[in-house]
């Protein structure tokens, strides 16, 4: 039988979108001769409904436009991920459907509770071994612990969580020797290095309960903060059979494997390695991928950012400088425009050399990706390749219509940020804009003088003097974005978002925050492989500065590990104490074992200082602008880490040091 999964690209409850995809991964299925297909959990309202999933319209909805996909399913067998509400509770399902019939409803039994998962809020966990009945206008179909049958092949289901659990409890230790095929249809959210784990995940499986399994992740950004890989792994009996490319710019990416299950294939000795996952290579997709699909989905025309020639907003430029290049790299320079929906066909037509571009409307694009006969009068052309120019040069321009940088210098600003910023904008292709702010900074330290009747020394407002820097530079980075309607970017890392090292309402204006979910040690590594390895000679003098803040006089010669203490320590302290969830007492003797020659008593300050601004700090924490979720972790507390804004602080917990 030749199976296939389907990633795709969904967006919550945008019934057309979401449609449009289904029906494109059901037609290429169709076309490559599919006989069962396997797309993602959720698939048919997102993953990322959150409370929606609560409502009673949201799931009666989806059964209603399930509907619409019954004809689609002749000749061909499907599953489809949809929340079924019963008795005021919501379930998280899988339909199967064939020849134009759902065949019934498998349920999700075990849910996500940890990390960005809250899936119990939502949910219901469905009892292993019951089963119901779901109605509409006059049908009834079963829903529960099912397993079917699709020619002669018997197949029974694992969705996602269900698979994490320990052997002696998940679904497939009671499908071991009754079904042929385990479907696991996934909503799994990007990690660095998370993909291994997967593969390990799915081979072994097919390797313990001697079978075939078929995985198939959602695709992209879909509601804000989380990336999905795309993954689709095929394994038999501890072998794999089909492993895609992950984090595609693609909506719809399908791959199909025959399989002959009348076959004895042995078991496997043992499950093969992967080589180790190159996680800047990783991180560079993910991120890439993610402003893209944020861009489009919010309906931007681009990017705003403040580029202060520093470690973090270089990283930010970069990195829409790579959407671009992968971007075009996979689609085709002319379609990354298109998909863009930024763009013009005259915008495409000058950059691409396209003499008649016009966007292709999406219900006109065949399985294949060719055009199909569109109404008379209205035939769009289906080129989308350049046809003049190399590719950087094309990549440059595309990176200067969607990102607008700006220099907003003070007395505090050295030539070397300045230039480090102007480099790297040129390199790029990046509009670059230049301009003061002592004049205003001027104007309010005046009026709070005047008002308090005294000077503001840096011995007495060392802080708000500061501040007032950071704070100025937003309304006008932020007027220009609104002018251009456009995101504007905000560049903590997640070092400073746990500390707060940062001025709510200056750096950390914006509406998007791509690497809060990045220590600031991995970016200043990160921003050295970029030089060289993906060739931005632009990112040579930020290289070679020590990250500042730059808002002291230059002669005290500010830098961030000084304001606060080494960036190596400050991501060791905040793992111990916020992923392996320890006692700050506990944290201090770890990092003393760890390292026997370090100063006891220095280690216990930088313990000290971190727990201290950490609890401080919640309130910022709360405010910063939505983050992608890229490591194991994030201090996001929409996502990863919930902490109270008011607490005791850690007091006894400190003193007790």
């Amino acid at each position: 039988m030749r199976i296939a999964g389907a990633a795709l690209n969904q967006i919550p409850f945008d019934w057309t979108h979401n449609l449009r995809t289904i029906q494109t991964a059901i037609a290429q299925a169709k076309t490559a001769n599919v006989e069962l297909l396997c797309l993602p959990e959720m698939c048919l309202t997102g993953y990322g409904c959150e409370d929606l999933f609560l409502s009673d319209w949201l799931p009666e909805s989806a059964l209603q436009h399930l509907q619409t996909i019954r004809p689609w399913t002749q000749g061909i067998c499907v599953v489809v991920g949809l929340p079924v509400r019963l008795s005021g509770r919501t379930y998280n399902t899988a339909a199967v459907l064939r020849d134009g019939q759902i065949l019934g409803f498998a349920a999700k039994q075990f849910l996500a509770n940890d990390g960005v998962h809250y899936e119990p809020r939502f949910f219901h966990p469905w009892p292993a071994g019951e089963t119901t009945t779901v109605q509409w206008e006059g049908e009834e179909w079963a829903l529960g612990d099912l397993t079917f049958e699709h020619k002669g092949v018997r197949f029974g289901f694992e969705i996602c969580e269900d698979a994490w659990r320990p052997d002696d409890v998940r679904p497939a230790s009671r499908l071991k020797g009754k079904v042929d095929l385990i479907v696991n249809p996934s909503a799994s959210h990007f990690a660095m290095s998370k993909t291994d784990v997967r593969y390990q995940l799915v081979l072994q499986a097919s390797r313990k309960f001697e079978c075939t399994y078929l995985y198939a992740n959602l695709l992209g950004n879909e509601a804000g903060r989380m990336v999905y890989d795309g993954e689709i792994l095929v394994a038999r009996n501890g072998h794999l059979l089909q492993r895609n490319q992950l984090l595609s710019f693609k909506e719809v990416d399908m791959e199909c494997v025959d399989v002959d299950f009348a076959a004895n294939l042995p078991l496997a000795e043992q499950i093969p390695a992967l080589p180790a996952p190159d996680e800047y290579l990783e991180l560079n997709q993910a991120l890439s991928l993610a402003l893209f699909d944020y861009l489009r989905k919010a309906r931007s025309r681009g990017f705003v950012l403040s580029l202060s020639g520093g470690a973090d907003s270089s990283m930010c430029a970069v990195a829409v400088a790579e959407m671009v290049r992968l971007g075009t790299a996979e689609l085709g320079t002319a379609e990354f425009m298109r998909r863009a929906g930024c763009f013009t066909a005259t915008d495409i037509a000058e950059i691409t050399g396209e003499k008649q571009a016009v966007p292709i409307p999406r219900e006109l694009v065949a399985a294949d990706g060719s055009p199909t006969p569109a109404p008379a009068g209205n035939l769009p052309l289906a080129s989308t390749k350049a046809v003049s120019g190399n590719q950087r040069e094309l990549n440059r321009q595309i990176t200067g219509r969607l990102l607008t940088c700006a220099y907003q210098g003070t007395v505090n600003s050295s030539d070397d940020t300045f230039n480090s910023a102007q480099e790297l904008a040129d390199d790029i292709g990046a509009v670059f804009h230049h301009w003061e702010i002592d004049e205003e900074v001027s104007g309010y330290v005046g009026k709070i003088e005047q008002a308090l009747g005294r000077p503001l020394t840096w011995q007495t407002d060392d802080l708000a003097l500061q501040n007032i820097q950071a704070r100025v530079r937003a309304p006008a980075i932020w007027m220009l974005a609104n002018v251009q309607n456009c995101l504007l970017m905000t560049t903590s890392n997640r070092s400073e978002a746990s500390v707060g090292y940062c001025t709510m309402d200056g750096d950390t204006a914006g509406s998007i925050s791509p690497i809060a979910g990045v220590d600031k040690f991995f970016v200043k590594q990160w921003l050295r492989w970029a030089e060289t390895e993906l060739a931005y000679p632009g990112l040579r003098r930020v290289n070679g500065l020590q990250p500042t803040a730059e808002l002291r006089p230059l002669a005290d010669n500010q830098t961030d590990e000084r304001d606060l203490m080494p960036y190596v320590l400050l991501n060791r302290i905040e793992r111990l104490g916020f992923y392996d969830r320890l006692a700050p007492a506990q944290v201090l003797a770890t990092l003393i074992n760890e390292d026997p020659t370090a100063d006891p008593e220095q280690l216990k300050t930088y313990v000290k200082r971190f727990f201290s601004l950490w609890s401080r700090n919640q309130w910022k924490r709360e405010r910063y602008a939505p983050a992608f979720h890229l490591d194991d972790y994030n201090v996001d507390p929409r996502s990863w880490l919930r902490f109270p804004i008011l607490s005791g602080g850690y007091t006894q917990e400190l003193a007790a040091l």
